[in-house]
């Protein structure tokens, strides 16, 4: 999944090389923050860039943000789409540099002193954003150019002109005074409340670590998630010789292997209390207030819930829409989730006895013995030919050069903020530079769970702007000298997240409001779930799924196993997902008198699932509320639906691509064309039709793609 901050635009200007920045030391010296990179792309110099330049350069943007909004604002002339809109759009530039660089820090690397920046920046920058949002003469000087002038614009700059003012709306522009002033205090607090969600829950999460005191209780695992689970105990503080780390998903995937089942235990409680409840790391009290707030804000809008509000201007458009397609999924979805939970029980009774009760930390274990025996198949046995570098290199740069005609070259001169980044210059099929992207694959405790791409600059024509992507993982390294061995799941996540990259890199649009993935939740995800479909096409697993120690292709017999496994028992991964997206939807779609107290929220998901025939004890969902981030910290509030919504979306166009040739440059470039490069620039729903030649996308497949039909 992509990273959830929404940041305004970047770029930076000469015109700041006087700017300088207070350090611990005595001299002063120039901010690097507020220099005009001389790098590569204009990549931001990590080499030079400390700490204490953030509060300052925050500071000094935010400060010529509102210089330039002021200019707008003060313009004498009659507002024209240039003096207007275009100066609007270039007015956060020098912000949204820092921004960028400053949030991808704190989502990847974030130290205590980079946590305590925070919480001074994001008051500062939502400030910002609400005295925007709701300065009347700036808006009226764009509601004149809607009006005068929406007709006679053509292409971007008539989409600029639309997403401007719709934003504006959406924001509340046209609220009256006591609304506006109500809508800026919500706006504030729901900053400070997330805030705190991301650092309790970060805390939570590293808290949650099962300690275990031998080897022996490890029996199952591989000698290297042994080695992992020593690695995390001594980086940990070494409370005992092994460590087991909770990520953030609520299913653990070392669950499969471990032999131990009051370990299994262990482990799958710690993952789903490790917020909940009471004491210093209980995140229901943050999601409680978030949602009555974000209901109130709702209702300022004259809308009947938050989803309503939310989804307005997505590919859904409403709640009914959602609840239609999630309906149709649970009712295909439940008998052969029924079925795969009583094949699993029966399985395990063979070995534990008639009384044998499967429990939800169970499941991947006897899921995983049962696969072995049915399928003569086993992860430790795959994992071998799956290291993160040839999955990087020979696998999802060697697809985007088959069928992009990209070329990737490593590029060690250029500064990266941790010793385990890697930086790629990236070429067109004619050879000329493209982007330049990053890869941070490795976890760390000062990394957030998950999986993610973002950028340091977006493409842009009207800045001459280059993309600058990366990706973020969080693969257990190994020790020094050895290969980092991953599952088949985080081969997908590889392919998934460069999915979002290549949005980012094929992107060809001249505004940056309107390029790459600055499009609608319920299509962000498209590109990069189409992207994992080429992680299983033989030409590409052939040339990544190579031996650790021999550097051998895995063996066609066991690669024909392997790839016949993949939807093995896959109800769960479905159900999973429903639930946690049925639980997001529930949330918001109260009106804020409705909306439970942190004492209810536990017994509020509970009947949440029920009523919609998914409370499964056997198959919880993906997240559950009190560790929710993409809902509560991020941006996918009445949005987790479009992971499956955009799945439909990646199924229809990965069946165009298999009967065009599933390789074939030219269809990848008219792919490339029609949708990747486009960003926001025109219709979704007409850049996928443009593409796939389908009227509307057909849902029929989901099913039958993950195995389930």
């Amino acid at each position: 999944m992509r990273n959830p901050n929404i940041i305004m635009t970047i770029a930076i200007t000469t015109a700041l090389s006087c700017a300088v920045c207070s350090c611990n030391r005595q001299e002063q010296r120039e901010n690097p923050l507020l220099q005009e990179s001389t790098l590569p792309y204009g990549a931001p110099d990590f080499s030079k860039i400390e700490a204490g330049d953030y509060l300052p350069a925050f500071e000094y943007a935010i400060q010529q943000t509102r210089d330039n909004i002021a200019s707008i604002v003060n313009n004498a002339d009659s507002a024209t789409f240039e003096n207007t809109i275009v100066a609007y759009e270039e007015s956060g530039h020098l912000l949204d540099q820092v921004s960028r660089v400053f949030f991808a820090l704190t989502e990847a690397d974030k130290t205590d002193e980079l946590g305590e920046i925070e919480k001074q920046v994001m008051p500062m920058l939502t400030e910002l954003e609400n005295e925007i949002s709701f300065n009347m003469p700036l808006f009226e000087r764009i509601l004149q150019v809607y009006n005068n002038q929406h007709d006679a614009l053509q292409g971007e700059d008539q989409k600029l002109l639309e997403e401007t003012y719709k934003e504006f709306v959406h924001k509340g522009a046209l609220l009256p005074a006591d609304k506006k002033e109500r809508m800026k205090e919500i706006n504030l607090r729901i900053t400070e409340l997330q805030q705190q969600w991301g650092d309790t829950l970060l805390e939570a999460t590293n808290n949650a670590i099962v300690w275990v005191d031998s080897k022996e209780k490890l029996a199952g695992l591989s000698d290297a998630d042994i080695e992992q689970c020593k690695k995390d105990a001594e980086s940990r503080g070494g409370k005992a010789p092994y460590a087991i780390v909770i990520i953030n998903t609520t299913q653990q995937p070392l669950l499969s292997s471990l032999a131990d089942r009051d370990l299994r235990r262990q482990v799958y409680e710690a993952s789903i209390h490790r917020s909940d409840g009471t004491g210093r790391f209980n995140t229901y009290p943050f999601v409680s207030e978030i949602a009555k707030l974000r209901a109130e804000k709702a209702e300022l809008m004259g809308y009947p819930n938050y989803a309503a509000y939310s989804l307005e201007r997505t590919m859904a458009k409403t709640p009914e829409a959602v609840y239609s397609f999630l309906k149709s999924l649970i009712a295909q979805y439940k008998p052969a989730a029924d079925a795969e939970t009583k094949a699993i029980e029966e399985y395990a009774r063979q070995t534990e006895g008639p009384d044998f009760n499967l429990q939800p930390y169970d499941r991947f274990y006897y899921s995983a013995k049962m696969k072995s025996q049915m399928l003569n198949i086993n992860d430790d046995e795959i994992k071998s030919y799956f290291t993160v570098d040839s999955v990087l290199i020979n696998g999802v740069f060697y697809a985007a050069n088959l069928v992009y005609g990209l070329t990737f070259k490593e590029r060690t001169d250029i500064p990266t903020y941790h010793p385990d980044m890697k930086a790629f210059e990236v070429f067109d099929k004619d050879g000329k530079p493209k982007a330049l992207f990053y890869c941070d694959y490795y976890r760390r405790p000062t990394k957030r769970g998950g999986a993610w791409m973002d950028g340091f600059a977006k493409q842009s024509h009207h800045y001459n702007q280059l993309p600058i992507i990366f990706n973020v993982c969080n693969n257990a390294k190994a020790p020094e000298g050895k290969p980092s061995l991953i599952t088949w799941d985080e081969v997908t996540t590889l392919f998934h997240e460069f999915g979002h990259a290549l949005h980012g890199i094929l992107s060809d649009c001249n505004y940056e409001r309107l390029s790459g993935t600055s499009v609608a939740r319920d299509f962000v995800e498209m590109p990069s779930q189409f992207n994992e479909s080429f992680a299983s096409i033989p030409e590409i697993f052939d040339h990544y799924a190579k031996h650790c120690e021999t550097g051998q292709p895995m063996p066609a017999e066991l690669k024909e196993r392997m790839l016949s496994s993949i939807n093995f028992q896959s109800a769960y991964a479905l159900g999973e997902n429903l639930a946690a997206t049925c639980l997001d939807m529930a949330w918001h779609m109260l009106p804020s008198d409705k909306v439970p107290t942190a004492d209810q929220a536990a017994d509020f998901e509970t009947e949440a699932l029920a009523q919609v025939g998914l409370l499964n004890n056997q198959i919880p969902p993906r997240y559950r509320t009190s560790y929710f981030n993409h809902v509560w910290g991020g941006g996918y509030a009445a949005g987790y639906y479009s992971y499956l919504w955009t799945e439909v979306l990646a199924v229809n166009i990965a069946q165009v691509f298999a009967d065009r040739g599933a390789l074939d440059p030219a269809t990848g470039s008219d792919f490339s064309q029609k949708v990747l490069s486009r960003g926001n620039t025109g219709d979704l729903m007409q850049m996928f039709s443009a593409f796939t030649g389908m009227a509307q996308p057909d849902a029929s497949g989901l099913l039958k793609a993950r195995g389930l039909k």
